[in-house]
Parts: structure tokens; C-alpha cells; sequence
């Protein structure tokens, strides 16, 4: 004989797991974005190619910001908040492939970006804000190490940096607008789409 209410509580169960876990962020979603650059003639120069890709940015963005705010707010624990982070993380950064190099290229720029805002999330979570520099501080430490070609503690400093604005400091434009191309700014670039997600956590449509 089976325990046919048993079945149906742990399919139930599953079914509530599931919805949890796609609550943030979906892979669909993710991959709806990246038919969108795959099927788009995209030029960097053109304005409607680059709100493309900084949609694709902020809106991984604003799922980040919603798993530290659904935290905040007791919704779902610590541990719970890192997993949920850390899957989003997996979504996102996995290689992409594409036969159009320079979309590829593209996408690159973008995961670029968003590295040390999952790690600034996952961060501010398990062990909380950084308290020993501002931002500001945190991001020419990190300017620096890059001339010096330390890029560990380059991307140690923009994360450190990071956990200040996920607790509400700002990230002042016109630090980033110091900053020569690289790296750091690319990963400056990917705080400041978490300091607007996290002001307005506005969902981007992906179709």
C-alpha cells in the first residue's frame, strides 16, 4: 500500500522549493536575455544596442538586490540569502557561446561587470559591511593594485567596496569617472547597477 498523502505533501513540498528557488531569478530568463544580443545586430556606438546590454546588466542587478533586501526583511535567513546568491551567480557568469564574436565580446563586458557584485552580496551577507575605508577609499586602493597588476586584491577592494553600498553609502560617479578603462572600472561599472537596483529595484522586461 502506499502513503498516496505522504507523495502528494513531499511533491507539495517540492513544488514550494521550486517557486522559492525561482522567485529571484530564472536560467530562462537569463537565456531570454542573451537570444535578445544573439538576435540583435548590435553596434556598442548605438544607443539602443547599449540600453540593451545595460538592461541585461541591471536587471541581473536588481535580482541580486532583491535576494539582500528579502534578507533584510527576514524573508528568507543567511543561509538561505548565500545559496540563493550563489545560484544566480552560477546563472550568470557560466560561459557563454556564441558563433557572433563581438556579441560574445559584449556579453563578456557584462559578466565582467557583475563579478564583484554577487561577491559583494554573498559578502555583506555571511560576514557584513567593510568598514575599514570608505568607498571612494576602497576604489583607488583598487586602481592601484591594478597599475601594480594585483587583480586578486584589485577585485578584494572594489567587493570591500562593495559591501559599503549594499549597507546604503554612495557610490560617487565622479570616482568612477577618475578611473582609467580596465578592469576597475568595468567592475565599478557593475556596483553602480547595484547602487540604482538597490534604490529602485524596477523589474526590466526581458522580452
Amino acid at each position: 500500500m502506499t502513503d498516496e498523502g505522504g507523495s502528494d505533501a513531499a511533491a507539495k513540498d517540492d513544488a514550494v522549493a521550486d517557486k522559492e528557488e525561482n522567485r529571484f531569478y530564472t536560467e530562462d530568463r537569463w537565456h531570454n536575455w542573451l537570444d535578445r544580443v544573439e538576435n540583435e545586430d548590435l553596434d556598442p556606438e548605438d544607443e539602443e544596442s547599449a540600453r540593451l546590454l545595460i538592461n541585461l546588466q541591471d536587471d541581473a542587478a536588481i535580482a541580486v538586490a532583491k535576494v539582500v533586501s528579502a534578507r533584510e526583511e527576514g524573508a528568507v535567513d543567511d543561509e538561505t540569502a548565500v545559496e540563493e546568491l550563489q545560484r544566480i551567480h552560477e546563472i550568470v557568469l557560466t560561459e557563454v557561446e556564441f558563433e557572433d564574436e563581438d556579441a560574445l565580446m559584449l556579453i563578456d563586458g557584462v559578466q565582467t561587470s557583475l563579478v564583484p557584485v554577487f561577491y559583494a552580496a554573498e559578502e555583506y551577507v555571511a560576514a557584513g559591511v567593510s568598514t575599514d575605508a570608505s568607498v571612494a577609499e576602497y576604489v583607488h586602493a583598487a586602481a592601484d593594485a591594478e597599475t601594480q597588476d594585483n587583480l586578486d586584491a584589485a577585485l578584494g577592494y572594489v567587493v570591500q567596496a562593495g559591501t559599503r553600498v549594499v549597507d546604503g553609502d554612495d557610490l560617487d560617479m565622479a570616482v568612477v569617472e577618475e578611473l582609467e578603462y580596465g578592469l576597475v572600472a568595468e567592475w565599478v561599472n557593475g556596483l553602480d547597477s547595484l547602487q540604482s537596483a538597490l534604490t529602485d529595484p524596477e523589474v526590466v522586461e526581458d522580452d
